[in-house]
């Protein structure tokens, strides 16, 4: 089975900035979770355009980082495709991976 929730991270590269999009325009809420804020969604908001897309930036270091979408509470993953990995809850984690 896939080791769940870790993250690699290597040191000494520079920060890029990911940009984290989620189309949900009847959403009150949408929060970004993941192992590069230990699943605390609430440290990482997104915001609202005209159009209904939810939208956050993060600046991260190269490496492999799981994370999923908190929309109105309810956890879902990217709409866009992405690779997924399973986790211990029975469903499954996003995947974005930063190059060096």
């Amino acid at each position: 089975m896939a080791k769940v929730m870790k993250c690699s991270s290597a040191t000494n590269t520079c920060d890029k900035t990911i940009d984290f999009k989620f189309y949900a325009p009847q959403a009150k809420k949408v929060e970004l979770g993941g192992c590069f804020n230990n699943w605390k969604a609430n440290k990482n908001p997104l915001k609202k355009d005209v159009s209904g897309n939810w939208k956050t930036s993060l600046k991260l270091k190269a490496g492999r980082y799981q994370y999923r979408y908190l929309v109105d509470g309810v956890w879902q993953n990217a709409q866009e495709p992405v690779e997924c990995v399973p986790n211990a809850f029975g469903s499954w984690n996003c995947v974005v991976e930063v190059a060096k």
